[in-house]
């Protein structure tokens, strides 16, 4: 008997729910105590749920539950999978995906071989378009890395763990990484991008953090309580960005733009704008604060907004919108192009 079939057959003993003895386990298959360990191990590395009792009256047996029967599904529920898990794929980073990818094949292996031949074809009945690139907020578009990967996971480890994670973060309005020490309450996908929500040890202030971001994440040994009135759903519709802006506003320089009542209205339908602060003026016109004074940021917005947005902060900003409009204004004065 090959370690293959010892260990199925190990599987089948273990089944019953009764505790075998590595001694019995030994006898029956007639080899060493020795060859039984590894065989055990061999099982659990294989993620299979063996339950261990120690003393005179101990052995093995398999967590309760873990072996179901073949899933009977219909062919719109078959369907119904395959929508879902064609979703999943289209996300281009997903908390641990090589686990996500194990629990796939675990399921496609249970079901009935007659839904087998319609899983395999998900790819040629099936798309999903990704999420386009939002060339207005550029600052949003990240491409997938080993190291946002592994963030992902590792905060998703540490909140199934309770246990606190450290990382360093790369704030785009700093220069240098900072290191964090979080106690992970949940994560939240938005635009292509995934978040990580969590209380910073140090400041004992909620934050969202971009996983793309961070780095170099570890699951530390300390345990906490997760709040049992916290629910992620509460971050969602944009309360979680309502939120950092606030926050950011205090922490860096804040770019303020006059508008007209209009163009309010058009960025309060934008899905990053609308949660900046608007401040009626005196004139009639709205003051829209945003917590990021960069040329990159607040040009193309003006630029967009055309005449009636006039730059009050950063002052510097203004003379170079006036050069930049004045030589595009002598390209267009005139009759027509050529002339």
């Amino acid at each position: 008997m090959n370690p293959i079939e010892r260990a199925l057959g190990i599987l089948l003993l273990l089944s019953s729910g009764k505790l075998v003895s590595a001694t019995t386990l030994a006898a029956r298959f007639d080899v060493s105590l020795r060859t039984i360990y590894r065989d055990i191990d061999r099982l659990i590395a294989l993620g299979v749920p063996v339950d261990a009792e120690r003393g005179a009256e101990g052995g093995y047996r398999l967590a309760k539950g873990y072996l179901h029967p073949p899933v009977a599904l219909s062919r719109n529920e078959t369907a119904a999978l395959l929508s879902a898990l064609a979703l999943i794929r289209s996300i281009r980073t997903t908390p641990l995906a090589a686990d996500l990818e194990a629990a796939e094949r675990k399921l496609v292996a249970s079901l009935p071989k007659a839904v087998h031949d319609l899983l395999s074809q998900a790819d040629r009945i099936i798309g999903i378009e990704p999420v386009p690139a939002d060339i207005f907020h550029a600052g949003t578009k990240a491409e997938p890395t080993g190291a946002w990967q592994r963030a992902l996971d590792g905060f998703m480890m540490g909140l199934l763990e309770s246990r606190r994670v450290r990382f360093d973060y790369a704030n785009p309005s700093r220069q240098e990484l900072r290191a964090h020490d979080v106690e992970p309450y949940g994560i939240l996908f938005d635009r292509d991008l995934w978040y990580l929500a969590g209380r910073c040890v140090d400041t004992d202030i909620l934050k969202i953090y971009r996983a793309d971001r961070a780095s170099d994440l570890e699951v530390s040994g300390f345990r906490f309580r997760p709040p049992k009135d916290f629910t992620v759903q509460s971050l969602l519709g944009g309360v979680w960005l309502s939120r950092a802006m606030r926050r950011w506003e205090r922490e860096g320089p804040v770019a303020r733009i006059k508008i007209t009542p209009g163009q309010a209205r058009k960025l309060s339908a934008d899905w990053y704008y609308k949660h900046a602060a608007f401040t009626p003026a005196e004139d009639g016109a709205i003051v829209i604060g945003i917590p990021n004074a960069s040329r990159e940021r607040i040009l193309p917005l003006v630029r967009w907004l055309g005449p009636g947005a006039e730059i009050l902060e950063p002052t510097e900003l203004r003379q170079e919108l006036a050069d930049e409009l004045t030589a595009l204004a002598a390209v267009h004065d005139g009759q027509g192009a050529g002339s």
